[in-house]
C-alpha cells in the first residue's frame, strides 16, 4: 500500500547495531536464543493491519497444531513513526523478531546491505517453495544485485490504471488508449467536450514526494522500457530513450492543460479526471462510499499507455509489493524453523486464497488467474482479475539501500520540472542523470 512516511535510520547505526547482535545467531549465543529444551521459540511481525495478523495467527496456530517443538508468537510490529523505523530500532537495541512481513524490496537493499537479513535461497527446500507456489517469474525481478533473494514477495499489486468507460463512451470510445498517441487523442477529445475535466488529476507529479514515484513515473517508465532496471546494484542502468519518452510523455500531458496538479477531493469519482492510477485496496472504499462505481459500467482497467510503434501487450508496469525476511540475529535453528513454516504456508494455495479473501492483496504468484483455487472468486470479483493476469508483468521498487534520496531526485531534477514546463525531457533526463551518479559513487 502507499508508504506516507518513512524513517532514515542512520546506516552507520544500523549497521553498528548488526556487528553488535547479527553474528551472535550465527554461533547460536544468547541473542536471539529463545529455546526451551527441543522447542523453537519464534517471534512473528506481521504487519501493523489487523487482517494480516488475523492472518498469520491462524497459520501460526494450525503449524504448531502439527509441529509440536515449534512455537510461534504472531504480533504487530511497531509502527512509530513508521514500520522501517520499528524494525531498524529493534535491531539497534537486540530485538529483532526472527522473521517479519511487510518489507519492500528498497528497504530491504538497506537491511541487505547491513547485513541485518539472511538470503532466502541460502535454506535447503528454497526451490521447492518457488516451485509449488508457482512464482518463479515473479520472484525473478526480485533478485539482488548480489545475485541474492532477501525477500520472499507475499503480494503483488500489479498497478493498473482506472478508466471512467461512461466518460469515454461518451466521446465515442469503448475502451481505454493503449498508446501515447491515443491518450492525447482521448485528451483532445475530452477538453473539446468538457474544458473543465481532465485526463488525470495528480497533485503529487509536482512534488518530490519519494514514493509517490512508483505510482507516475515508474508506472509508465516500466511500460516504456519493457521492465528495464532503473538501477542494477550502484550503477544506474535506466534506459535513456525510454526515460525521455516517459518524461515527454508527461510533459505532453501538461503542455495540452490534460493534468490537474492541485489537490482535489475524489476527482476519479466525480469525473473531474477520467484516468487514474489504481491499487486493489481501492475497491473496498469504493464499496462503502462510492457503491455507483461499478466495474464495466463506471469504470475499465488497463495496463499503462506505452510509445508508440510498441506493441501493448508487452507493457510492464510497478509493482506495488511486499514480502518476508529472516533477520541474521536469529540463530540458526530459529532461521530453519521460520523457514519451515514459509514452505508449509505456501505449499497449499488454499492459504494464498485465504490470504486474498481475508486482505485483498493478490498473491505474488505467476498463476493466479489460472490456478483452479482461485477460480470462483475471480468471477465473484472480476475487477482484480486483470491484477492477477499482471502480476508476471509487475516490476518491483529498486533494491538499492538509497532509494529514498534517488527517488526524491527523479520527481526534483526531472518529472517535477518538466510537468511545470521548466525543463525540456533531455534536459531533465540529463539533470537526474547527473544528480543520481553523484549519490551512487
Amino acid at each position: 500500500m502507499k508508504k506516507r512516511k518513512w524513517f532514515k535510520l542512520a546506516s552507520l547505526l544500523l549497521a553498528a547495531a548488526v556487528i553488535g547482535t547479527g553474528c551472535q545467531g550465527q554461533t547460536g549465543n544468547e541473542q536471539g536464543q529463545k529455546k526451551e529444551g527441543s522447542t523453537v521459540q519464534i517471534d512473528f511481525w506481521a504487519a501493523p493491519n489487523p487482517t494480516q495478523q488475523a492472518f498469520w495467527k491462524k497459520m501460526a496456530d494450525r503449524y504448531m497444531k502439527e509441529h509440536q517443538n515449534v512455537k510461534i508468537k504472531v504480533s504487530p510490529m511497531p509502527e512509530s513513526p513508521s514500520s522501517e523505523a520499528g524494525i531498524q530500532s529493534a535491531i539497534a537495541a537486540g530485538n529483532a523478531p526472527v522473521i517479519s512481513e511487510n518489507i519492500s524490496r528498497g528497504f530491504a537493499a538497506q537491511l541487505a546491505d547491513s547485513r541485518a537479513i539472511v538470503p532466502l535461497d541460502q535454506f535447503e527446500g528454497f526451490d521447492d517453495l518457488i516451485d509449488k507456489r508457482q512464482m518463479k517469474s515473479t520472484i525473478s525481478t526480485w533478485k539482488f544485485a548480489d545475485g541474492h533473494q532477501y525477500v520472499l514477495p507475499i503480494y503483488s499489486n500489479a498497478m493498473l490504471f482506472g478508466w471512467r468507460i461512461d466518460i469515454l463512451k461518451e466521446l465515442g470510445y469503448n475502451a481505454p488508449p493503449k498508446t501515447y498517441s491515443e491518450v492525447m487523442e482521448v485528451g483532445k477529445k475530452l477538453k473539446e467536450k468538457y474544458p473543465n475535466k481532465f485526463l488525470w488529476a495528480r497533485a503529487d507529479l509536482v512534488k518530490p514526494t519519494w514514493w509517490a514515484r512508483w505510482f507516475d513515473f515508474f508506472m509508465i517508465y516500466n511500460a516504456a522500457s519493457s521492465g528495464a532496471h532503473f538501477i542494477d546494484g550502484n550503477k544506474l542502468s535506466a534506459d535513456r530513450d525510454a526515460g525521455v519518452k516517459t518524461l515527454q510523455f508527461f510533459a505532453d500531458l501538461s503542455k495540452n492543460k490534460l493534468v490537474l496538479t492541485k489537490e482535489t477531493k475524489d476527482p476519479f469519482e466525480s469525473g473531474v479526471s477520467v484516468m487514474s492510477d489504481l491499487g486493489p485496496w481501492t475497491f473496498p472504499y469504493w464499496a462503502e462510499k462510492f457503491p455507483e462505481m461499478k466495474f464495466n459500467e463506471k469504470y475499465v482497467l488497463s495496463m499503462p499507455p506505452v510509445p508508440d510503434g510498441m506493441d501493448p501487450s508487452q507493457a510492464k508496469t510497478f509493482a506495488d509489493t511486499k514480502g518476508l525476511v529472516i533477520y541474521a540475529s536469529a540463530t540458526k535453528e530459529q532461521q530453519q524453523a521460520a523457514f519451515d513454516f514459509v514452505k508449509w504456508v505456501y505449499s497449499d494455495p488454499q492459504n494464498d486464497l485465504e490470504w486474498l479473501k481475508e486482505t485483498n492483496l493478490p498473491p505474488a504468484r505467476d498463476d493466479l488467474s489460472t490456478n483452479k483455487a482461485f477460480v470462483s472468486y475471480f468471477e465473484e470479483h472480476p475487477q482484480l482479475k486483470l491484477y492477477a493476469e499482471n502480476i508476471p508483468n509487475a516490476i518491483p521498487p529498486m533494491d538499492n539501500a538509497k532509494m529514498v534520496e534517488l527517488q526524491e531526485l527523479i520527481g526534483k531534477e526531472a518529472l517535477n520540472p518538466v510537468v511545470k514546463g521548466e525543463k525540456t525531457p533531455e534536459k531533465a533526463w540529463e539533470d537526474m542523470e547527473k544528480a543520481i551518479n553523484g549519490v551512487l559513487k
